[in-house]
């Protein structure tokens, strides 16, 4: 399968990132003019890491996201569905655990993890209202949800140039430099279809969390929400 479809089935997804496991650092932080890492410093910053901290990475990919993480003396667990992402993930961080992990029925006991953390990866999901039922179930009373996730920019301009730059410039780069750039398609469009700041805090709520809140990055391109598990 080149590329998976707005209806996010699993295994179309899974396969589609298997395919551009290889590239796929490399392809964010061109076709994101380079903001990927510091978009990933500021999540890092958010969850604030200490030694002795149980943290579930999901779809954490290669572990860019978890690598920082464990650095900082953290117990972290790096989970994804995609085989191949998880293979590239392990010849790079071979200090870290990868598991491979369904989020939407994970694989571990109830109020597990002191902080659980998805960058990138839950509109992705196909039903992330039960990702985020799931999440909350193996966080820990008094436990955290941090969310870095593509978003809508709040100025109107602005958003109107970034979402045509997804659906017109964005593909036609990654048809020049990518091995599948129909996954790039599909990527562009999951982002123009995803709930905005507000709507995304609402479904936060809805699936359990309290205390929600974001904080926009690059002009709300990007959104960290957090909430905690009362």
């Amino acid at each position: 399968m080149s590329r998976a479809n707005l209806n996010k089935d699993p295994k179309d997804v899974a396969s589609m990132f298997d395919g551009v496991a290889k590239r796929y650092d490399f392809m964010n932080d061109l076709l994101s003019l380079g903001r990927t890492r510091a978009w990933r410093r500021a999540t890092t910053s958010i969850i604030a890491p200490t030694s002795g901290l149980k943290i579930l990475d999901l779809a954490a990919g290669t572990g860019s996201s978890s690598a920082p993480l464990a650095q900082a003396g953290a117990e972290v667990i790096a989970s994804d569905f995609s085989e191949g992402m998880l293979a590239q993930g392990r010849a790079r961080h071979p200090e870290l655990t990868f598991i491979k992990a369904d989020a939407l029925n994970l694989p571990f006991p109830e109020a597990t993890f002191d902080v659980v953390t998805i960058s990138f990866g839950l509109r992705n999901t196909a039903d992330f209202d039960k990702a985020l039922a799931q999440a909350l179930k193996v966080t820990k009373s008094g436990g955290r949800l941090v969310i870095a996730e593509f978003s809508h920019p709040t100025w109107r301009p602005f958003r109107m140039v970034y979402m045509n730059y997804l659906m017109r410039a964005l593909p036609a780069i990654a048809r020049r430099t990518a091995s599948n750039p129909d996954a790039y398609v599909y990527l562009a469009e999951s982002i123009r279809s995803w709930p905005d700041q507000g709507a995304l805090s609402e479904r936060i709520c809805a699936a359990g969390w309290s205390s929600v809140a974001w904080q926009n990055l690059t002009g709300g391109v990007v959104a960290v929400h957090t909430a905690i598990k009362g």
